[in-house]
């Protein structure tokens, strides 16, 4: 199916559109070298109930001209955005990622703090380094969190955090949350639920078993 060509007032040409709109006075069948024998249509703008891609009589999804950037307007919410799934503590797996999670901080204790003004063996103007190892978890578990630098300070003790796009990494057999680059920590109001603190997950030790294919 090919694009119209044309738009008149507040108004979008459509070829192949013999279900939808009226057709044009005086243009019912346009004759021309690249679209014979083809029907043009105009449906208002201000029209909001018709929602795209629209289909006509044969199956073929008809595009508004210019691809429809007035017509976006419209819609309530923006094509391709999902709502964020949110994930347990005891759901959560080794190596997995995009990981959703509500959660309480219990604990925070810096385990690594180097660098920064004042000294370090990288001289006064080394960038500050601060690793701090958080128990976090929900009414399901708890879990270790590592934060870095800057998540230090969003990690305090008595906390509620909701982590986007986290990740779980292994340390000595045991699993970790942490959020890289590509995820985000926001501290939110105080969350409802009470912490289940016999179920820390960061106690469980997983081995890496090699399984042979006979």
């Amino acid at each position: 199916m090919r694009e119209g060509v044309g738009m008149r007032g507040r108004c979008l040409a459509y070829i192949g559109a013999q279900t939808l709109g009226t057709p044009i006075q005086g243009n019912k069948k346009q004759k021309s070298s690249r679209c014979p024998q083809i029907s043009l249509f105009r449906i208002p703008i201000v029209d909001q109930s018709i929602t795209f891609p629209l289909k006509n009589r044969i199956g073929e999804i008809i595009q508004p001209i210019g691809g429809g950037k007035k017509v976006q307007k419209m819609a309530e919410s923006k094509p391709g955005q999902r709502k964020a799934v949110f994930t347990k503590v005891d759901q959560l797996r080794p190596n997995s990622s995009g990981l959703n999670l509500t959660l309480k901080v219990v604990d925070s204790k810096i385990v690594v703090q180097r660098g920064g003004i004042g000294g370090g063996r990288d001289g006064p103007q080394s960038r500050q380094t601060r690793i701090a190892e958080c128990l976090v978890g929900d009414e399901t578990g708890m879990i270790v969190f590592t934060a870095r630098n800057e998540q230090v300070d969003l990690m305090k003790a008595g906390a509620t955090v909701i982590v986007r796009n986290a990740k779980i990494d292994m340390f000595k057999g045991s699993m970790r949350l942490a959020v890289d680059k590509w995820g985000r920590i926001e501290v939110v109001e105080p969350a409802d639920f009470t912490v289940k603190e016999d179920n820390n997950l960061s106690l469980v030790e997983f081995e890496l078993v090699t399984v042979v294919e006979e």
